[in-house]
């Protein structure tokens, strides 16, 4: 499972070729409701085509570079959807994402790739994840208001049966069988070592919660996104023991998560996460109102674009669903905006977002109504 990450962003802001597509689409992930997803994706793929074929490609040669999207069009494909999946095709590059964002329909065929749909996920405002944690199971999922998915775990182990089993082998861990049975079907394990009692016990639940915490650091990596526990009163200190990622909310969902589903954790943990989002997002539209002409602050395309490619920007407000298409000259510092998209043209605000992510600020993607200063696009300044 690959996560969306500033990695991920900087590899797909690197690549420049004249034929870059992006396509957008959202996704059904219930029953009968999948079968719609391959036919808005064949109606996106043939516009992409077409786009490339208006950009001077013959066609055979636009189908050629389609051709690796076009293979994911399989029946097992669609049913491991989220909410949207957003693809990035080039002579050199290609990648996919399935992201818990409910995109509206894009295809967009520029020298650069099209990210800004993507912004919320690199931002603090509105994509969190929980982990579920018990002896017997371990589930991670990322979410946002709206949604949740669950990720597939790779490297890490989701169980304390499964993470201790190859550990100090001279100890003769044991494990037994109990019921009720475990939500996967199969009845619970229970661990056991040599003379355990509640020392070795914790000692056990710690080393298993460091293996978890250096699975989830690889799989998480350079994400700034919330992170919510969900497990019974005594195994979440020993887990923010063991952790080790930098975004743990100190709340947590407490009780039985293996007897929860996706959507019960979601709404409670969306309970602990929305002060923290609107909080930071509110606290910086504040601290912009309060230095309007101080020169702490900047409004609009011509203003902001020069500031987010020189490292100035510390928040930038960005509206979704809008794009600027123009020219950015650093080494005239001019800004050319048009009207409608011309050859050689990027939108202005996704390349203001991407420079400001990649140089360490902050990106809040928001309704147009709630970007400050009635400008589609404003920011706080370093300096």
């Amino acid at each position: 499972m690959k996560l969306f990450s500033i990695d991920e962003l900087a590899i797909l802001t690197a690549e420049a070729n004249t034929n870059c597509v992006s396509i957008y689409m959202p996704t059904y992930k219930m029953s009968t409701e999948t079968l719609q997803n391959p036919i808005r994706f064949k109606n996106l793929m043939r516009s992409a085509e077409e786009k490339l074929i208006e950009n001077g490609l013959r066609p055979q040669d636009a189908r050629d570079l389609l051709l690796p999207a076009q293979e994911l069009d399989e029946y097992e494909f669609w049913q491991h959807q989220s909410d949207g999946l957003a693809i990035f095709i080039s002579k050199n590059l290609f990648s996919y994402y399935t992201v818990p964002l409910d995109f509206q329909e894009l295809v967009v065929v520029t020298d650069r790739f099209h990210l800004k749909p993507l912004m919320s996920l690199l931002t603090g405002d509105g994509v969190f994840y929980i982990l579920a944690l018990s002896q017997n199971l371990v589930r991670l999922f990322q979410a946002t208001r709206f949604s949740i998915r669950e990720i597939e775990l790779e490297d890490v182990p989701t169980s304390i049966a499964e993470a201790l089993r190859y550990d100090d082998p001279e100890k003769s861990l044991q494990f037994h069988t109990r019921t009720p049975q475990s939500v996967s079907g199969d009845r619970a394990a229970i661990f056991h070592g040599h003379g355990a009692g509640n020392d070795d016990e914790k000692e056990n639940i710690l080393r298993y919660f460091r293996k978890v915490n250096d699975g989830l650091q690889e799989l998480l990596k350079n994400q700034n996104s919330p992170l919510i526990l969900a497990g019974v009163d005594y195994l979440l200190p020993i887990y923010k023991q063991a952790n080790s990622y930098s975004n743990l909310i100190d709340e947590g969902i407490t009780g039985n998560p293996d007897q929860l589903k996706a959507e019960e954790l979601h709404a409670q943990a969306w309970q602990i996460t929305q002060p923290y989002f609107e909080g930071a997002r509110d606290e910086a539209v504040a601290y912009y109102q309060a230095n309007l002409g101080t020169g702490k602050t900047a409004s609009g395309i011509q203003e902001v674009v020069p500031a987010a490619y020189y490292q100035r920007v510390e928040s930038l407000f960005v509206a979704v669903g809008q794009q600027n298409w123009g020219m950015f000259n650093p080494d005239t510092n001019s800004v050319q905006v048009h009207s409608e998209q011309k050859a050689g043209d990027e939108d202005l605000m996704d390349f203001a977002a991407l420079h400001t992510l990649l140089n360490g600020g902050t990106v809040y993607a928001v309704a147009p109504e709630q970007v400050p200063g009635n400008a589609p696009i404003a920011a706080i300044l370093r300096y």
